[in-house]
């Protein structure tokens, strides 16, 4: 480091400040923001001893509001500020700078913000306002137009908008698009939770006259949900809550908001609905009306509607936005004569595209996944869902278009009314998704692996659309809870997701039962009836506990803690044996190989799958307890745990031992959640590499069993086991799924067969990504990049790859709160090289496998005279050593003494 006398360090900076994890947030709600920082040194063995944050009302820290002082702590992660008084819509800017254990501080941070939104109901001046009756009618498919205008008198300083809907909606000021968010307000549990979007609209305010118009769609509070053509689930009736606020230089303000004095137009969108798209007449259109001038007086009054401004909430998630484009890869002529866009990888959002058309001419566009066998068209597996854009041009010349309030999982387009004058260059295809943060990469040296790689992230894209759903394409699209826990590891791998479960998971409690049951789907769309499978329902803890593990973020556990219990409570009073789980209505191994004709369910004994995620929710329980500081209810429920543990050995491991269910879902279950013990486990992991040698080294796992497969493997020393199933490409498998030209994970090991047809019309996604929880492996095992569960959030990891396979390299990072890991190794005839990087603040120990510890260099320096090592340990069959932060390469023979 280069130090100055001053005792400033220049080598050590404080970068990446968050709020909440988001950079410069504006219109949070949270009354306790906690700061999160990285540090960026070049330096090895770089701790953080102390901190001190600033908080001030202006950007040049004139007026300090508060001040942490300088604290003794490590902490840079999720920095409560519990002694700062906020006030609505203020804008607070703050800094950071940290000492190392040297005593060294760092210049302070660069200056960051967070703005408050709307904190009290009592400050919403703004009124429900929506279109009347008489204008479309309930049943109308016409979507709304909304207009109001105001006038100030001088350009304001500042100026931000409040926004929400019943439905969604888009809003434009002085005619051009207010923010980049899509499907605002985002699915919420509409009837206790909505969310409202603020917007920094101070560059758009002109001196005079304004005007807002607003787009009013369906969406999911009103539109088509599930597979039974239900509508209305929420409510009969669209509606705009909006307003403005207006700060000028001299101190006075300024308030704009819906009400009566707005009106209302039926628009040029005929339809629009999630499942089958919009139809759009562009001789409809109403140019320049949320321009100033517009002349509205034809134009009806709107209604105000009486709904609860309690239940609104500022947004929690990060909003869905265009994240990038795709340009289609061909235009095909199928042997049925259809014209098809093939835009070469199965996507979610919509196209946009561009046609010069007489007035009148209609064209339409329908989006689906696969070609059938013959090359032709096939969208039997949408079900019930259109996916359908139908478009009425205007004339007049060139003109484009792209929807509003729907979107399309698909990999390819039909064309109709286009005409042979159609080019590639005329379409391109819009992804959306929720605005995650990418923190993972994975490659490695066999090209098939990178291609799954890339699916999985595909099948995230496409189903994290604001709610974590099932699948993007078919008349579903629904929040369902098993397939959420089943992911949500892997996905904190390749995205940050803590805002994204964050807000999900409030919504599990809002729409928990009184009696601590957990819907099948949230948000509950189902009916009261439709809820609490094992391995579903524990979505309420084991979603939670991961997030707490991936981010350190403490707070999730404390606002869901009811709802963790809610739903051990409510197991625990189910079964005849308070001890075991074995009444009520479970998924079971949803769509194991293992089951029976005609049936979705595996073989597994759905009460051994229930009573063993019984136990692993009670464990994640005390554990949370534990971590809450609740010793009292951490004893009972590891007593209860104790319990049930022992229930299960008496109810399903015989006397010699052996497991009475033999299927591979059963020993993995068994293992994972540490069920078993001694003789009975040995026998367990015996059963399941015989189960794996009889089916050839294929899985028989459905939805329960196949997260954790892999995984129960490699801890039980059988990593060669792992990567045989791994690397068969041959069904089943995940990669008999690549060799098929997939381009994201498939809900049926077999969703294409061997011959080219389907597995199934009626439930046959290619965008589902519960099998792609395989993910999880890849970087925990292949790449070695561990959690240490007693310090969470990647404070203190762990590395520890286990190579395996024909895999002759590997690289992989993660983005954490700390910084980026990096973990890479390569093999080269009998010489392993393994390069590692560990952010500033944290410590790794890491396995160098196969390694003899007088034989490691890390660059051309002994271990024993490497900076940053703290120490190292010979194992049997590998090195153990503990890393500080700095970046590592370590070389040396394999197997050598």
């Amino acid at each position: 480091m280069n130090p100055r006398k001053d005792g400033v360090d220049r080598m050590l900076t404080v970068q990446k400040l968050r709020v909440e994890y988001k950079e410069n947030p504006v219109g949070l709600d949270v009354r306790f923001p906690r700061i999160s920082w990285q540090l960026l040194s070049e330096e090895r063995n770089v701790l953080q001893q102390s901190y001190e944050i600033e908080v001030s009302a202006e950007a040049d820290f004139r007026r300090i509001l508060w001040s942490s002082g300088r604290v003794v702590s490590e902490q840079s992660a999720h920095v409560e500020l519990a002694e700062l008084l906020l006030r609505s819509r203020e804008r607070y800017y703050y800094r950071v700078r940290v000492w190392d254990m040297e005593n060294r501080s760092t210049e302070w941070s660069e200056t960051a913000f967070w703005e408050m939104g709307l904190l009290a109901q009592e400050e919403w001046q703004a009124e429900w306002i929506s279109a009347p009756l008489s204008l479309l009618g309930v049943e109308a498919e016409q979507c709304p137009l909304l207009r109001g205008s105001f006038h100030t008198s001088a350009k304001p300083l500042k100026a931000r908008m409040y926004a929400t809907a019943l439905g969604l909606y888009e809003l434009e000021l002085n005619g051009m698009r207010v923010g980049d968010g899509y499907l605002t307000p985002g699915w919420t549990s509409y009837g206790q939770r909505l969310q409202v979007q603020t917007y920094d609209i101070t560059a758009q305010i002109a001196a005079g006259e304004n005007a807002v118009g607003a787009w009013l769609g369906n969406g999911w509070y009103k539109g088509n949900l599930a597979w039974d053509n239900r509508r209305h689930i929420f409510g009969s009736r669209t509606a705009l809550l909006m307003q403005i606020h207006l700060a000028y230089e001299d101190g006075s303000e300024q308030i704009f908001a819906t009400g009566e004095h707005w009106t209302a137009a039926a628009g040029p969108i005929l339809m629009s609905e999630l499942y089958h798209g919009e139809t759009y007449d562009a001789r409809l259109e109403l140019s320049g009306f949320s321009q100033a001038g517009y002349d509205d007086s034809s134009w009806s009054k709107v209604e105000l509607i009486a709904h609860s401004k309690e239940i609104l909430v500022a947004q929690e998630n990060v909003p869905v936005k265009k994240i990038e484009q795709i340009k289609p890869l061909k235009l095909l002529k199928t042997p049925a004569g259809e014209t098809v866009l093939d835009m070469g990888q199965n996507m979610v959002g919509w196209m946009q595209f561009s046609l010069d058309a007489p007035r009148g001419r209609q064209v339409e566009l329908v989006h689906f996944e696969v070609l059938d066998r013959d090359g032709n068209v096939y969208t039997e597996n949408l079900r019930g869902a259109g996916q359908k854009i139908t478009y009425i041009a205007k004339g007049g010349g060139p003109e484009s278009y792209e929807p509003r309030f729907t979107f399309h999982g698909f990999r390819y387009v039909q064309l109709t009314g286009f005409g042979e004058e159609s080019s590639l260059q005329d379409f391109t295809g819009i992804v959306l998704h929720s605005d995650m943060e990418h923190t993972g990469s994975f490659a490695c040296s066999n090209p098939l692996i990178n291609q799954l790689q890339h699916n999985i992230l595909w099948g995230q894209k496409g189903n994290f659309v604001d709610v974590p759903t099932d699948c993007p394409q078919r008349d579903e699209r629904l929040g369902w809870t098993g397939d959420a826990q089943m992911f949500i590891r892997t996905s904190a791998y390749l995205m940050n997701v803590a805002p994204f479960f964050t807000k999900w998971l409030k919504d599990l409690s809002a729409d928990q039962l009184d009696n601590g049951g957990v819907p099948f789907v949230i948000p509950n769309v189902l009916g009261e009836n439709e809820h609490s499978s094992a391995a579903w329902g524990d979505a309420a803890v084991i979603c939670p506990w991961t997030l707490y593990q991936c981010y350190g973020d403490k707070r999730i556990l404390e606002q869901q803690y009811p709802s963790m219990r809610g739903w051990v409570e409510y197991i625990r009073k189910q079964g005849q044996d308070e001890y075991l789980w074995n009444t009520g209505f479970h998924f079971g191994d949803w769509l194991g190989l293992d089951a029976k004709p005609d049936s979705y369910k595996g073989a597994t004994d759905t009460d051994l799958i229930a009573t063993a995620f019984y136990a692993y929710s009670v464990q994640l329980l005390q554990k949370t307890a534990d971590v809450l500081g609740r010793t009292e209810d951490a004893q009972h429920y590891s007593d209860l745990h104790s319990r049930i543990k022992e229930a299960f050995n008496r109810e399903f491991i015989t006397p010699s031992g052996r497991l009475s269910v033999p299927t591979q879902t059963a020993c993995v279950l068994a293992l994972m959640f540490g069920l078993v013990e001694g003789l009975a486990k040995a026998r367990t992991t015996d059963k399941l590499l015989k189960l794996l040698e009889e089916s050839g080294h294929h899985l028989t796992t459905g939805f329960v069993g196949t997260p954790y497969l892999n995984l129960v493997l490699s801890e039980a020393g059988h990593t060669d086991a792992a990567y045989k199933l791994l690397l068969q490409t041959d069904y089943p498998s995940w990669l008999y799924q690549v060799t098929r030209g997939a381009t994201t994970i498939w809900e049926h090991w077999d969703g294409i067969k061997e011959d080219g047809s389907f597995w199934s019309k009626d439930m046959n996604s290619f965008n589902h990504y519960a099998y792609g929880a395989i993910g999880d492996f890849l970087y925990r095992h292949v790449a070695g990049i561990e959690l240490d569960e007693a310090h969470p959030g990647y404070k203190e990891f762990v590395i520890k790859p286990q190579p395996g396979g024909d895999l002759t390299w590997t690289a992989a990072t993660l983005e954490t709160m700390y910084g980026r890991i990096r973990s890479e190794w390569s093999i080269t005839a009998d010489q392993m090289e393994m390069s590692v990087s560990v952010p500033p603040n944290t410590s790794a120990t890491l396995y160098l496998p196969n390694a003899s510890l007088a034989r490691v260099l890390e660059g051309d320096v002994p271990l024993e005279r490497t900076a940053g090592v703290h120490s190292t340990e010979q194992l049997e069959h590998k090195v153990k050593v503990i890393l500080g932060s700095g970046d590592y390469r370590f070389t040396y023979k394999l197997g050598a003494k």
